[in-house]
């Protein structure tokens, strides 16, 4: 995995500290992480951070709104206690809530074995937080039954990444090299919504002669920036590769020289993409063959070709496969390990590279090891000071960890840290049906959130600019996010929760509060794997504006781009893998003729615990985007409300009728309690991610 440059240093005296009283730091949201700074304490505001590279100053309308939600009117202070009885909530001490969890964490266990108990994590808790919970299930309550939400977001990218490079960094070289592309494909992503200082990187692409794909069945934001837009059939995209791959096979555009020299497997690849001819591909996913041959030839005639993913094309029961096909591309092409050109994730969640190397996924340890691997556990145990037979084993993966809560041989009882499930799991019906059939429920959160209002304790814990971490961001960058300002009075840190709950549990190990000592212990654990931030400390990262993982030394510059030399596998090159197209697990037919969507909007994040909750961004809830053909044929006009059905719910909300999306085709956002109710829970059989992205629907007149 070598690799590559390292990018030019900062000043050596580069502080976090800008002009007196200011704070530098970063966004609270999207894996951007953008660089921002913060003033004052008891009014706090957002200035621009110039020199972070990665945002250059700039942020979008939730950055610069990002102070809003402190000292917000409903932000929890106190520990709460719910009377199921009754449903009314008292106050209790941070004693007493401790105490409570503690005392029936441990009845459970007592009745139902330590996998009676369940953790469950997110992807925007800082590398530290993510790193201690792993610690805490695993050694505190000895159970394997741990997952996160980045399950939901990034894992079929993750799993082809790690089986055709050997690793799984969301890019593998800085953003910034999209400008220098000769030609950047964009498949499921609404860049310039999602992530919009990220947008720029487009605009400069184009502005130096290279050219934008995006494919997406809405015409976004993003695909108004764009010099070719594709708008296939929702669950096609694997489909499509195939056809391009077929055009680039059969017109000599493969570049024979470094397939031979760098991969494997491609002689499978060459013939199962043999069956994909353009027209074919067109009866599949809508795209005129004739679209499909423009976009081979435009990639055959450029020297630098960069394909991203996101969740459009990830989000599915055939994730991993869509991605690994894409991957295909890039490698017949000969681009991943080339200098701006390659295939990368645009990873979502704020932590959704972090989240996932250090431990709170059911599968991982610290440094991406795998958890069944015993040089791993030994490796692990050593530095948690605990033996490694008493490690358990592999756990459930998040949707069917939440599928099998209440349930005999599953959970009795969950602790929740930064994760709202009732709005962002699929089937989410089934799955607070779930939450409530727990002996307990404990959630850690900022707001009374939808899962919230389900728990039996919640415990109010600190947001981004109370507390001091370090996050990672999609380029594999190490940031630090900084205390602004001090925590509201009886609002305590997750890591304080931890370290509370483990002392109270009887575990043989203590737990630290201090970010700065975990984060050090971390990179002991991380030392030697995949994700090695053993050499990554608080203050390299304040000089160099975030440090690139791997850096397993000190002296180590980093690794802004990986695979120049040779890929993380066993011998150094990439693997090809033969995929097949399948389409989605649930198809449309005569009672559900529509295919439902989903995704985000501008002005929300996630399940808008946080930013439904600022004043100062729109909020008009959610929507059926539909094209006019569709709402002609139902006798609805812009703003009138619908219906939209499918096997699992329905909900009503307005219609928005638009040009910009296929006819067959309607659009939810997911930032509301609602469309995730309707959403297919099939399941990746790699990655285990369920199939947000496409479902058979039914929309009528309400």
């Amino acid at each position: 995995m070598s690799g590559g440059t390292a990018l030019p240093l900062a000043s050596a005296g580069a502080t976090s500290r800008g002009a007196a009283g200011a704070t530098r730091t970063h966004c609270p949201y999207c894996s951007l992480q953008c660089g921002m700074t913060l003033v004052g304490q008891r009014r706090t505001t957002v200035e621009p951070w110039a020199e972070f590279p990665v945002n250059e100053g700039a942020l979008c309308r939730k950055g610069w709104s990002a102070t809003g939600l402190l000292g917000h009117r409903e932000r929890l202070t106190t520990p709460m206690v719910r009377d199921r009885s009754t449903g009314e909530w008292s106050g209790v001490t941070w004693d007493e809530a401790l105490d409570l969890v503690a005392r029936r964490l441990r009845e459970v266990q007592a009745g139902h074995g330590p996998d009676a108990v369940a953790v469950f994590g997110g992807g925007g808790l800082t590398n530290e937080k993510a790193y201690q919970l792993g610690k805490f299930a695993r050694v505190a309550l000895g159970t394997s039954q741990i997952d996160y939400n980045g399950r939901w977001c990034m894992s079929s990218a993750a799993s082809a990444s790690t089986r055709a490079f050997g690793v799984d960094r969301g890019l593998p070289f800085p953003l910034a090299d999209v400008e220098q592309a000769d030609v950047v494909v964009l498949v499921g992503s609404n860049l310039a919504e999602t992530m919009p200082p990220a947008a720029r990187h487009l605009d400069r692409a184009r502005e130096n002669g290279g050219k934008v794909v995006v494919i997406d069945p809405r015409r976004t934001a993003t695909a108004d920036r764009a010099d070719v837009v594709l708008q296939p059939v929702p669950g096609t995209d694997l489909a499509l590769a195939l056809g391009v791959l077929h055009l680039l096979v059969a017109g000599g555009h493969v570049d024979e020289a470094y397939v031979a020299a760098r991969t494997t497997g491609f002689e499978a690849v060459r013939e199962s993409a043999a069956a994909w001819w353009p027209e074919r591909v067109e009866r599949v996913t809508g795209v005129a063959a004739s679209e499909l041959r423009a976009l081979a030839d435009l990639l055959a005639d450029h020297e630098r070709v960069m394909v991203l993913t996101a969740r459009g094309a990830e989000q599915h029961a055939q994730g991993s496969d869509t991605v690994l096909a894409w991957i295909d591309v890039a490698l017949a092409l000969g681009m991943p390990g080339r200098q701006y050109a390659g295939y990368g994730c645009l990873t979502g969640q704020g932590n959704g590279q972090g989240g996932r190397e250090h431990g709170q996924k059911a599968d991982q340890l610290p440094g991406y090891r795998m958890i069944d691997d015993p040089a791993a556990r030994a490796h692990v145990a050593a530095v948690w000071g605990v033996e490694p037979d008493s490690l358990p084993g592999r756990g459930r993966s998040a949707y069917e960890l939440l599928d099998a809560l209440g349930t005999p041989g599953g959970p009795r009882a969950m602790l929740v840290h930064g994760s709202n499930i009732v709005v962002s799991a699929p089937r989410a019906t089934h799955v607070q049906e779930r939450l409530e059939a727990l002996d307990l429920l404990v959630v850690c959160d900022l707001v009374m959130s939808e899962t919230a209002a389900l728990a039996d304790v919640v415990l109010p814990v600190t947001q981004w600019a109370e507390e001091t971490g370090t996050m990672t961001n999609l380029e594999g960058r190490v940031i630090l996010r900084q205390q602004a300002r001090p925590a509201p009075e009886g609002v305590r840190s997750d890591l304080d929760v931890i370290a509370g709950l483990a002392a109270r549990l009887g575990s043989p190990i203590d737990f630290s509060t201090d970010p700065e000592e975990v984060f050090a212990e971390l990179g002991r654990a991380s030392a030697g794997g995949k994700a090695d931030y053993a050499g990554i400390t608080y203050d390299r990262i304040r000089a160099e504006h975030g440090v690139f993982w791997p850096c397993p030394s000190p002296g180590h510059p980093g690794t802004p781009r990986l695979f120049a030399d040779s890929f993380a596998t066993s011998d150094g090159r990439a693997r090809f893998h033969a995929v097949e197209h399948r389409g989605p697990a649930e198809v449309v037919d005569a009672d559900y003729p529509v295919h439902l969507t989903t995704g985000r909007v501008l002005a929300q994040y996630q399940s808008g615990a946080q930013t439904r909750r600022i004043a100062d961004l729109p909020d008009d809830g959610a929507f059926a985007e539909m094209h006019p053909l569709l709402a002609g044929r139902l006798g609805v006009a812009d703003g009138m409300p619908v219906t939209v059905r499918t096997r699992r719910g329905e909900i009503r909300v307005p219609a928005r009728v638009t040009t910009t999306i296929r006819p067959d085709t309607v659009f939810v956002p997911f930032h509301w309690l609602g469309v995730n109710r309707l959403v297919n829970d099939a399941l990746d059989p790699a990655s285990r991610m369920p199939e947000f992205k496409v479902c058979a629907a039914r929309v009528e007149a309400a």
